[in-house]
């Protein structure tokens, strides 16, 4: 993979296996936006590290690379006036509830990756609207989804709760990412 390459779901699925993470690649995409929307500083080393994954082997320089490529495009994605950004969910094609319960595993990362990256202030600064998104959020994430005869309405519900959680971390990526003053902001 060459430096400018962008960095897809399937990269992140091998790195997880490679790595042994006890996590998926919709929680993983979802831990690093809500840890950028936050505005979480990266430490030096590893973007794991940041997210508290614990890799059983360490990343390769490869992966490491790879890591920085990605953070660097998911803030690029999220920073997009053009709303370009949406989170890694199962295929459109993939049964119902594997998509339901990639949606949950991703909000359920988005929230602790936001609860890594924040600071109590950050909490105390966010608007009415962005608390409320969170609170949404976290119901959403606990929300073990009933799924009935009628795929078409789930399928429509399921779309619009996508697109809620998209533009929720659009807001909350631009009402936090900038209040956290950097302590370090190694590039990787």
């Amino acid at each position: 993979m060459s430096a400018n390459q962008t960095v897809d779901p399937e990269d992140i699925a091998e790195l997880i296996t490679h790595c042994n993470l006890a996590t998926t690649v919709s929680e993983f995409h979802g831990s690093l936006v809500g840890y950028i929307s936050a505005g979480g500083r990266f430490p030096p080393g590893s973007l794991l590290d940041a997210l508290q994954l614990e890799p059983d082997p360490a990343p390769t320089a490869d992966e490491q690379a790879m890591l920085g490529r990605l953070r660097h495009q998911t803030e690029a994605w999220l920073a997009d006036t053009d709303l370009t950004f949406g989170p890694w969910l199962p295929e459109d094609d993939a049964p119902l509830a594997e998509r339901a319960e990639g949606l949950s595993e991703w909000t359920r990362g988005f929230l602790g990756g936001f609860g890594l990256g924040g600071t109590v202030e950050t909490a105390k600064t966010l608007s009415e609207e962005a608390r409320e998104v969170l609170k949404d959020m976290a119901t959403i994430a606990a929300t073990e989804f009933e799924l009935d005869e009628d795929v078409e309405g789930d399928e429509e519900s399921l779309t619009e709760i996508e697109e809620f959680i998209r533009v929720g971390a659009l807001l909350l990526h631009a009402e936090a990412s900038g209040r956290n003053e950097p302590a370090s902001d190694t590039r990787h």
